[in-house]
Protein backbone atom coordinates (compact mmCIF):
# COMPACT_ATOMS: atom_id res chain seq x y z
CA UNK A 1 0.00 0.00 0.00
CA UNK A 2 2.79 2.48 0.88
CA UNK A 3 4.41 2.28 -2.57
CA UNK A 4 1.12 3.16 -4.27
CA UNK A 5 0.54 6.04 -1.84
CA UNK A 6 4.00 7.49 -2.48
CA UNK A 7 3.50 7.19 -6.23
CA UNK A 8 0.07 8.85 -5.96
CA UNK A 9 1.63 11.91 -4.28
CA UNK A 10 4.29 12.10 -7.01
CA UNK A 11 1.66 11.93 -9.76
CA UNK A 12 -0.51 14.59 -8.08
CA UNK A 13 2.48 16.92 -7.56
CA UNK A 14 3.67 16.53 -11.17
CA UNK A 15 0.12 17.13 -12.48
CA UNK A 16 -0.14 20.29 -10.34
CA UNK A 17 3.18 21.62 -11.71
CA UNK A 18 2.34 20.56 -15.29
CA UNK A 19 -1.05 22.32 -15.12
CA UNK A 20 0.47 25.49 -13.62
CA UNK A 21 3.38 25.80 -16.06
CA UNK A 22 1.16 24.63 -18.92
CA UNK A 23 -1.28 27.50 -18.31
CA UNK A 24 1.60 29.97 -17.96
CA UNK A 25 3.33 28.97 -21.21
CA UNK A 26 0.12 28.59 -23.25
CA UNK A 27 -0.77 32.18 -22.22
CA UNK A 28 2.77 33.38 -23.00
CA UNK A 29 2.72 31.79 -26.48
CA UNK A 30 -0.82 32.95 -27.33
CA UNK A 31 0.05 36.54 -26.36
CA UNK A 32 3.33 36.38 -28.28
CA UNK A 33 1.35 35.43 -31.40
CA UNK A 34 -0.63 38.67 -30.93
CA UNK A 35 2.60 40.63 -30.62
CA UNK A 36 2.22 41.06 -26.84
CA UNK A 37 5.34 40.52 -24.75
CA UNK A 38 4.18 38.83 -21.54
CA UNK A 39 7.40 38.29 -19.61
CA UNK A 40 8.77 41.74 -18.77
CA UNK A 41 10.74 40.83 -15.63
CA UNK A 42 13.87 42.98 -15.37
CA UNK A 43 13.55 44.33 -18.92
CA UNK A 44 14.27 48.04 -19.26
CA UNK A 45 14.28 48.47 -15.47
CA UNK A 46 16.82 50.23 -13.26
CA UNK A 47 18.00 50.18 -9.65
CA UNK A 48 15.83 48.64 -6.95
CA UNK A 49 13.03 47.54 -9.31
CA UNK A 50 15.55 45.77 -11.57
CA UNK A 51 17.13 44.07 -8.53
CA UNK A 52 13.74 42.75 -7.35
CA UNK A 53 12.63 41.58 -10.80
CA UNK A 54 16.00 39.93 -11.59
CA UNK A 55 16.00 38.18 -8.18
CA UNK A 56 12.44 37.01 -8.80
CA UNK A 57 13.54 35.64 -12.17
CA UNK A 58 16.34 33.64 -10.50
CA UNK A 59 14.22 32.16 -7.67
CA UNK A 60 11.36 31.23 -10.02
CA UNK A 61 13.91 29.45 -12.23
CA UNK A 62 15.55 27.59 -9.32
CA UNK A 63 12.30 26.72 -7.44
CA UNK A 64 10.84 24.22 -9.97
CA UNK A 65 14.25 22.48 -10.21
CA UNK A 66 14.34 22.03 -6.41
CA UNK A 67 10.67 20.98 -6.47
CA UNK A 68 11.32 18.28 -9.09
CA UNK A 69 14.41 17.01 -7.22
CA UNK A 70 12.30 16.82 -4.02
CA UNK A 71 9.54 14.91 -5.84
CA UNK A 72 11.95 12.38 -7.35
CA UNK A 73 13.93 11.98 -4.13
CA UNK A 74 10.58 11.53 -2.36
CA UNK A 75 11.41 13.61 0.73
CA UNK A 76 8.49 14.17 3.09
CA UNK A 77 7.19 14.51 6.63
CA UNK A 78 5.35 11.30 7.43
CA UNK A 79 2.05 12.96 8.33
CA UNK A 80 -0.74 12.08 5.92
CA UNK A 81 -2.85 15.16 6.72
CA UNK A 82 0.04 17.52 5.83
CA UNK A 83 0.53 15.79 2.47
CA UNK A 84 -3.21 15.69 1.71
CA UNK A 85 -3.49 19.37 2.70
CA UNK A 86 -0.63 20.05 0.25
CA UNK A 87 -2.54 18.30 -2.55
CA UNK A 88 -5.67 20.38 -1.83
CA UNK A 89 -3.62 23.61 -1.79
CA UNK A 90 -2.03 22.73 -5.13
CA UNK A 91 -5.34 22.02 -6.88
CA UNK A 92 -6.77 25.24 -5.42
CA UNK A 93 -3.66 27.14 -6.57
CA UNK A 94 -4.02 25.90 -10.15
CA UNK A 95 -7.73 26.88 -10.22
CA UNK A 96 -7.04 30.36 -8.76
CA UNK A 97 -4.15 30.91 -11.20
CA UNK A 98 -6.16 29.71 -14.23
CA UNK A 99 -9.15 31.91 -13.35
CA UNK A 100 -6.92 34.96 -12.79
CA UNK A 101 -5.17 34.49 -16.17
CA UNK A 102 -8.51 34.08 -17.97
CA UNK A 103 -10.00 37.12 -16.18
CA UNK A 104 -7.00 39.32 -17.09
CA UNK A 105 -7.33 38.43 -20.78
CA UNK A 106 -4.72 40.46 -22.73
CA UNK A 107 -3.73 42.67 -19.78
CA UNK A 108 -1.79 39.71 -18.35
CA UNK A 109 1.92 40.42 -17.75
CA UNK A 110 4.80 39.01 -15.71
CA UNK A 111 6.62 42.07 -14.38
CA UNK A 112 5.44 45.62 -14.97
CA UNK A 113 5.37 47.15 -18.44
CA UNK A 114 7.29 50.41 -18.81
CA UNK A 115 5.35 51.83 -21.69
CA UNK A 116 2.52 49.45 -22.55
CA UNK A 117 -0.79 50.62 -21.12
CA UNK A 118 -2.95 47.78 -19.84
CA UNK A 119 -6.44 47.99 -18.39
CA UNK A 120 -7.13 47.78 -14.66
CA UNK A 121 -9.10 44.57 -14.13
CA UNK A 122 -11.30 44.68 -11.00
CA UNK A 123 -14.06 42.20 -11.86
CA UNK A 124 -14.44 38.44 -11.38
CA UNK A 125 -11.77 36.95 -9.12
CA UNK A 126 -10.13 40.43 -8.94
CA UNK A 127 -13.13 41.62 -6.91
CA UNK A 128 -11.90 39.33 -4.09
CA UNK A 129 -8.13 39.51 -4.51
CA UNK A 130 -5.94 42.23 -6.00
CA UNK A 131 -3.27 39.64 -6.82
CA UNK A 132 -4.96 36.28 -7.47
CA UNK A 133 -2.19 35.08 -9.82
CA UNK A 134 0.40 35.64 -7.05
CA UNK A 135 -1.97 33.93 -4.59
CA UNK A 136 -2.11 30.99 -7.03
CA UNK A 137 1.72 30.92 -7.27
CA UNK A 138 2.05 30.91 -3.48
CA UNK A 139 -0.51 28.12 -3.02
CA UNK A 140 1.30 25.96 -5.60
CA UNK A 141 4.76 26.53 -4.07
CA UNK A 142 3.41 25.80 -0.56
CA UNK A 143 1.60 22.72 -1.82
CA UNK A 144 4.78 21.09 -3.16
CA UNK A 145 6.55 22.02 0.10
CA UNK A 146 3.86 20.28 2.18
CA UNK A 147 3.78 17.17 -0.02
CA UNK A 148 7.59 16.76 -0.34
CA UNK A 149 9.05 18.66 2.61
CA UNK A 150 12.81 19.11 2.98
CA UNK A 151 14.91 22.02 4.27
CA UNK A 152 16.28 23.02 0.86
CA UNK A 153 12.76 23.21 -0.53
CA UNK A 154 11.65 25.22 2.51
CA UNK A 155 14.41 27.80 1.91
CA UNK A 156 13.64 28.25 -1.81
CA UNK A 157 9.86 28.34 -1.14
CA UNK A 158 10.22 31.06 1.51
CA UNK A 159 12.59 33.03 -0.78
CA UNK A 160 10.16 32.77 -3.70
CA UNK A 161 7.11 33.80 -1.65
CA UNK A 162 9.06 36.76 -0.18
CA UNK A 163 10.25 37.85 -3.65
CA UNK A 164 6.69 37.66 -5.02
CA UNK A 165 5.52 39.80 -2.09
CA UNK A 166 8.28 42.38 -2.72
CA UNK A 167 7.36 42.41 -6.42
CA UNK A 168 3.75 43.27 -5.48
CA UNK A 169 4.48 45.78 -2.72
CA UNK A 170 7.55 47.56 -4.11
CA UNK A 171 7.05 47.28 -7.88
CA UNK A 172 3.53 46.47 -9.05
CA UNK A 173 1.57 48.65 -6.62
CA UNK A 174 3.76 51.68 -7.36
CA UNK A 175 3.24 51.06 -11.10
CA UNK A 176 -0.55 50.74 -10.66
CA UNK A 177 -0.76 53.97 -8.64
CA UNK A 178 1.30 55.79 -11.28
CA UNK A 179 -0.70 54.33 -14.18
CA UNK A 180 -4.26 54.29 -12.86
CA UNK A 181 -4.13 56.84 -10.01
CA UNK A 182 -7.42 57.38 -8.19
CA UNK A 183 -9.08 54.40 -9.91
CA UNK A 184 -6.52 52.01 -8.41
CA UNK A 185 -6.50 53.73 -5.00
CA UNK A 186 -10.30 53.29 -4.78
CA UNK A 187 -9.97 49.63 -5.78
CA UNK A 188 -7.22 49.14 -3.18
CA UNK A 189 -9.56 50.47 -0.45
CA UNK A 190 -12.16 47.81 -1.30
CA UNK A 191 -10.16 44.66 -2.05
CA UNK A 192 -7.40 42.98 0.01
CA UNK A 193 -3.93 42.35 -1.44
CA UNK A 194 -4.28 38.55 -1.35
CA UNK A 195 -7.80 37.54 -0.36
CA UNK A 196 -10.98 39.19 0.90
CA UNK A 197 -12.92 42.42 0.59
CA UNK A 198 -12.50 45.36 2.98
CA UNK A 199 -15.93 46.84 2.35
Amino acid sequence: GIVVDGMAYKIIAILILAAFYGIYYIKLISQRKQGIQTNLLGKGKKGFVKAIEDSLKIVTFVAPIVELISIFMDTYIDLTWIRVFGCILGILGVVVFAVSVLTMRDSWRTGVPDDKKTELVTSGIYAYSRNPAFLGFDLIYLSILFIFFNWGLLVITVLTVVMFHLQIVKVEEAFLIKTFGEEYLEYRKKVCRYIGRKR
